[in-house]
């Protein structure tokens, strides 16, 4: 957790919910190329989208097991924190699709800002995919580890409060981010297109 923070710091650096009922479905292919318009022919957008494909390629394993945990024997399947734990990867990569895809057709930012943006957001989506791979050993047996219920449990419980950490980990880094936005429009007196762009700080992220 402490590199994750010190990745974000870093990121933030640059710059002078609640769980949903569904599994949000992720299409990057605007922001590919918003990506390109936004900072084209140079490496920052090569690595921009290296890191997207990265992060929607965990997200499709995290939607795989998703859809598989109806396979799961009964104690698990009807577990609400397993069901939960996977959704915030959605949740998560859909803070990154939407508010990224916004962040990069606006001009308050600039390429290696936003290439800092992203890999900040690669992380924690990297570290979320991680923790999906250690419920999916847990559930499955596949760790080779003996565990009671209780134990199996009781280790569901601190993925899934690890992943919360991440999820609102993600909310944060986004809110800081645009807040930079909002405070560079206000400087130049251009906040209405701020708003027009990620709306008023009470929506969504703030």
């Amino acid at each position: 957790m402490k590199r994750i923070f010190m990745c974000l710091a870093v990121a933030l650096s640059m710059f002078s919910f609640q769980a949903k009922a569904q599994w949000v479905v992720a299409d990057p292919t605007n922001l590919v190329q918003n990506i390109i318009s936004a900072v084209q022919g140079t490496s920052t957008a090569s690595n921009m989208i290296n890191n997207l494909n990265e992060s929607i390629k965990i997200y499709k394993q995290g939607k795989e097991y998703y859809d598989a945990l109806k396979s799961v024997h009964n104690l698990i399947k009807d577990a609400r924190k397993v069901q939960k734990t996977i959704e915030m990867v959605s949740e998560i990569t859909d803070m990154y699709v939407t508010g990224f895809n916004k962040m990069v057709s606006d001009p308050n930012f600039s390429a290696n800002e936003l290439a800092a943006i992203s890999t900040g957001y690669a992380k924690l989506l990297e570290e979320g995919g991680a923790l999906v791979t250690d419920l999916r050993n847990i559930v499955t047996g596949s760790n080779g580890l003996s565990l009671s219920d209780k134990e199996r449990m009781d280790v569901i419980d601190q993925i899934h409060s690890k992943m919360l950490e991440y999820r609102n980990l993600t909310k944060y880094f986004t809110q800081k981010s645009i807040s930079v936005s909002y405070i560079r429009a206000k400087e130049k007196n251009d906040m209405d297109r701020v708003l027009a762009l990620y709306g008023s700080p009470s929506e969504r992220y703030w």
